[in-house]
């Protein structure tokens, strides 16, 4: 933005103050007593134009139509000449035009820049995290005394954002959640977020949600298919269960996490899609091992889901539509197609429960032509120093991931049966990666200790 256009600036500023935010500006307008030359005008003296993203070049003026001249332009007599004989063939006049804004014209980052400190200048915190009506920061040390602030602006900024909030410490191993302090707006963290064409409600405070990960979501469900079965170790709130439930994807869905585990049941009954999904409260290690006699008991409860198929008819004689209703059976199969195993942190570490899965009932399922091994997709963080010299290659980077892999399930695991996917950074030495593979049979019969 022209600094002509830039807020006032107040670097002592600790509560905000919006009506500081005031500026008028003296420009310059090129009046149309005929405004049917105004587009023309626009299209041929573009250099001579005010140009800024938030502000409209074409006025009202006494009756009529005017286009606002570039900021920089000090007297008329500074325009291009072929500019000045536009607006005499046209009939238009230049004449002064006084412009006031107020806070309502700055957007979050132009606001930020005009209190915050200039050694903080280089890394504005206008950005969030948002779940519901809630915007997430996480701001880092040097920003925190001015928290207060910045989260005011942004709740000013953003008519769908009615509470914000700072993340105080790590996440909480075991339930990836963490202390927040609220830094403005309505002290409620209880939201309903809409993703992957579903509702999802919870405590934004007791359990883990990530709207930065909906892109990952959708990817891994569309790899889903109809009437497949797929366990999802570390569930959460059910941003993979849910949505694979609607598409009529049976779905285990397991959080070791109570709050986790309260609202996924919600959010299933919220999307009507408990017929294909059971929500599980157990420990991850737990729900592998017990995870094909789990579905084994869900298939002996509910062995098919009834489905009813609506098709149209042609029309009738008197020009209605027929509708026909078919009612077909959907079986729930006695095999995992996919493992989710969703938890970045530590996930590559339950790998080794999967060794022996199967070790139990090998004669039967071998014997069985319905019997396939399942793929295991695996979210993971790969950290690496920035100190490392070379920096690794994302090939390198990969191959470490591959190699705990192997040494997790006890199996020369080819590295090119591992698919990679990166799913973003968190930092620029902290890649999260998805690696898929299928459950090697040695390792799904292996017997177990």
């Amino acid at each position: 933005m022209e600094s002509k256009f830039g807020p006032p600036v107040n670097r002592g500023m600790t509560q905000l103050d919006r009506s500081f935010f005031q500026k008028r500006l003296n420009l310059f307008v090129a009046y149309f007593p005929q405004p049917q030359y105004l587009g023309r005008f626009v299209k041929e003296a573009k250099n001579d134009i005010l140009n800024i993203p938030s502000v409209k070049h074409v006025v009202n003026v006494d009756g009529s139509k005017g286009v606002l001249l570039r900021g920089d332009l000090e007297k008329p007599s500074d325009l291009a000449p072929a500019t000045t004989e536009l607006l005499t063939s046209f009939g238009a006049e230049v004449r002064p035009y006084v412009m006031d804004l107020d806070y309502s014209f700055w957007k979050t980052d132009d606001i930020l820049r005009a209190v915050l400190p200039e050694d903080l200048l280089d890394d504005v915190p206008s950005g969030y995290a948002q779940a519901g009506h809630v915007a997430h920061l996480n701001l880092r040390d040097e920003f925190k005394p001015y928290g207060e602030l910045i989260g005011q602006v942004i709740l000013d900024k953003n008519p769908k954002i009615e509470t914000v909030v700072d993340k105080i410490n790590t996440i909480d191993t075991k339930f990836r959640t963490f202390p927040m302090k609220l830094l403005a707006g309505r002290d409620d963290l209880n939201v309903e977020q809409s993703e992957s064409g579903c509702r999802f409600r919870f405590d934004f405070s007791k359990v883990y949600w990530n709207s930065r990960l909906s892109t990952e979501h959708d990817r891994l469900i569309s790899q889903f298919k109809s009437g497949e079965v797929v366990g999802d170790v570390f569930a959460g709130v059910g941003p993979f269960a849910v949505p694979a439930g609607k598409k009529g994807v049976f779905c285990l869905a397991n959080d070791l996490n109570p709050e986790s585990y309260k609202y996924l049941v919600e959010n299933v009954d919220l999307n009507k899609t408990g017929s294909y999904v059971k929500p599980f409260n157990l420990d991850g290690r737990d729900f592998i091992r017990q995870s094909p006699q789990l579905l084994l008991n869900w298939q002996q409860q509910q062995p098919t889901v009834k489905e009813k198929k609506v098709t149209k008819k042609r029309k009738t004689e008197d020009g209605k539509s027929e509708k026909s209703v078919e009612t077909y059976e959907v079986p729930l199969p006695k095999y995992f197609a996919h493992y989710v195993m969703n938890l970045p942190d530590s996930a590559l570490t339950f790998l080794d429960e999967f060794q022996g899965l199967y070790a139990d009932v090998e004669d039967i399922v071998k014997a069985d032509p319905q019997f396939k091994l399942p793929m295991i997709h695996c979210h993971c963080f790969e950290k690496y120093s920035h100190e490392e010299q070379p920096e690794p290659s994302q090939d390198e980077i990969q191959r470490r991931v591959h190699a705990k892999i192997q040494k997790l399930i006890n199996y020369d695991l080819p590295y090119e049966a591992c698919s990679f996917h990166l799913v973003r950074k968190v930092a620029p030495t902290k890649p999260m990666f998805c690696v898929s593979f299928k459950l090697p049979e040695e390792v799904a019969f292996r017997k177990r200790s």
